[in-house]
């Protein structure tokens, strides 16, 4: 066996005889919660073992996350739409005595199940009709939105009237930051002059906002790793 093999193996005799000792000492009750901690804590640690490198216990983590990750999409597909909205409203509860079901849902029911003629060589083209019907209706519910919300929404501030404030200067700092980006994306003139020096104010806003949303990335991946070691060190080991 290598020296990984062996490193892997004490690391797993130590988180198993870990737990016996919290068992052992009450810190832990033996019930399905702490069995839940456990597992929790023993995937958790294996994931964060690719830090050392890739191995059987990190590969084995991954996919039974993806597994259940899969399984639990599933479910939410399955009880609220397929089930509640198709089986029940359709078929099974179509409602009181005296009441059809909904029959209009056959129509979004076959819709569905013509994008499933995909895996087929033959009917293949029948879920073109799917798929063009879902991609027209979602463009015409995003567009507006997506226009409303990105770029009307980022031309109100600029439209507004200075004043001798904080509001003015924020509204003084948004309107040169997205006529100075606006002339850097404007490649029909050479960035020469003044407008190559406007351009470069675009770069420096550019990279400001690039920093801050990497700022942002990192400082919620952050959260996520405290609120894992807060696990491991409070739930799992006792130690808060």
């Amino acid at each position: 066996m290598t020296r990984d093999t062996y490193v892997f193996l004490a690391l797993v005799l130590l988180f198993a005889g870990i737990n016996a000792v919290l068992l052992a000492s009450g810190a832990l009750e033996a019930n399905w919660d702490t069995f839940g901690i456990i597992v929790a804590a023993g995937l958790t640690l294996a994931l964060y073992s690719f830090l050392y490198k890739d191995n059987p216990l990190f590969k084995a983590a991954e996919n039974i996350y993806v597994g259940v990750a899969a399984a639990y999409v599933f479910g939410q597909y399955w009880y609220p739409t397929i089930y509640g909205e198709i089986y029940a409203r359709l078929i099974a509860l179509g409602g009181e005595e005296g009441e059809s079901g909904d029959w209009w849902l056959l129509m979004p029911t076959l819709l569905g199940l013509l994008m499933l003629t995909r895996f087929s060589r033959r009917f293949g083209w029948l879920s073109r009709l799917s798929f063009a019907f879902f991609v027209g209706l979602g463009a015409g519910l995003t567009i507006p939105r997506t226009i409303s919300s990105f770029i009307l929404a980022q031309i109100e501030p600029s439209l507004r009237p200075l004043t001798w404030s904080m509001d003015g200067l924020n509204l003084l700092i948004i309107l040169v930051g997205v006529v100075a980006v606006l002339v850097y994306f404007f490649f029909s003139v050479e960035h020469s002059g003044t407008v190559g020096k406007i351009s470069r104010v675009g770069i420096w806003f550019l990279m400001v906002s690039f920093g801050a949303s990497f700022g942002y990335t990192i400082m919620a991946r952050l959260s996520l790793l405290i609120g894992r070691v807060s696990f491991l060190l409070g739930d799992w080991l006792q130690l808060m």
